[in-house]
């Protein structure tokens, strides 16, 4: 395979994957900010909720003053924002048009509608200035269910080689990302320091979290307990039966590069480096995680995450 389809099906699938993610992260703090006042301020919800974007500095370049029209604006349609969620989608679409032939009709015509309805949904949005909260749930609905059918489509009907091989790949870099970023951020930005952790503030938030990543059934099935900090942290980062949660990533990012690797005939720092993240996860418990602390186990995970990307594009995809 060329590197330059290789890393087309790469970036279509961790453009996605992040347009989901967004639209999760935008809906959970609607939720959030719909919270009585009582429950404590309101004023960290979309701070938080940047930051998970990896978009705050951005934002204010952007926009300086924080709003939450303007951070609804910034996630979701601003074209100044290269993770909103208009662009992800766009740049998904300019990806699977470059590897048309890569894809099976189901998934390209999942992709190109899906682009088609975006557009109605913009010429809405720049008509009237943007979106009331009727049309934005229709639109974070939309964006989510896109993701979802592409995702869909492509393990149902695509050839299991190179070309799912890679899309299956940036799919999994991208979701181990997306998981440890929501996880951080709740520890750090979104409760205010006036609120008691495991007061009702804490509770709805983490609640609010665990919807986000469709894991709040899950969740209760594993624990059957009410919603807690160590148990989340668990579900999110060391159950292999949870779809998003960073070991079930590295697991899938394994096999996925060793599939490569067998196919092309050697191996290289790829390999090495999701196979080292794979045995750390696997050999850690929460209890360690949590006296050594959440935030520098995290901050590590998402140094080797991006230093594994760097790996796949320097070994594999254009540079």
């Amino acid at each position: 395979m060329l590197a330059r389809t290789a890393d087309n099906m790469y970036w279509l699938a961790r453009y996605m994957e992040r347009a989901d993610f967004v639209a999760r992260i935008v809906d959970a703090t609607l939720r959030l900010e719909a919270l009585p006042k009582t429950y404590g301020g309101s004023e960290t919800e979309w701070e938080s909720t940047l930051t998970a974007a990896g978009a705050w500095d951005s934002f204010k370049e952007a926009y300086g003053s924080l709003t939450p029209a303007n951070a609804i604006e910034f996630l979701t349609f601003d074209k100044r924002n290269p993770s909103s969620i208009r662009n992800c989608i766009e740049c998904a679409r300019t990806n699977a048009r470059a590897v048309r032939t890569a894809l099976t009709i189901e998934t390209w015509e999942c992709i190109n509608s899906g682009w088609l309805e975006l557009k109605r949904f913009e010429a809405t949005h720049d008509q009237k200035g943007g979106f009331d909260r009727d049309t934005l749930a229709r639109f974070l609905e939309f964006a989510k269910k896109m993701s979802l059918d592409a995702d869909g489509s492509a393990y149902r009907t695509m050839l299991r080689d190179d070309a799912y091989w890679f899309s299956r790949l940036g799919l999994y870099v991208e979701r181990a990302d997306n998981t440890a970023r929501i996880l951080d951020v709740k520890y750090h930005v979104l409760l205010p320091e006036t609120e008691t952790v495991g007061g009702s503030l804490d509770y709805f938030q983490w609640t609010a979290i665990l919807r986000a990543v469709s894991a709040l059934t899950a969740y209760h099935w594993v624990y059957r307990d009410s919603v807690n900090p160590r148990n989340i942290a668990d579900l999110l980062i060391l159950k292999p039966e949870m779809p998003r949660s960073l070991i079930s990533c590295y697991e899938n990012i394994g096999r996925f590069v060793d599939s490569i690797s067998r196919a092309y005939g050697r191996q290289g720092p790829s390999q090495r480096r999701a196979r080292q993240v794979l045995t750390r996860l696997e050999n850690l418990k929460i209890d360690e995680i949590q006296s050594g602390g959440l935030h520098e186990f995290i901050t590590d995970f998402l140094d080797d995450n991006n230093r594994l990307g760097a790996d796949i594009a320097e070994q594999y995809l254009l540079n």
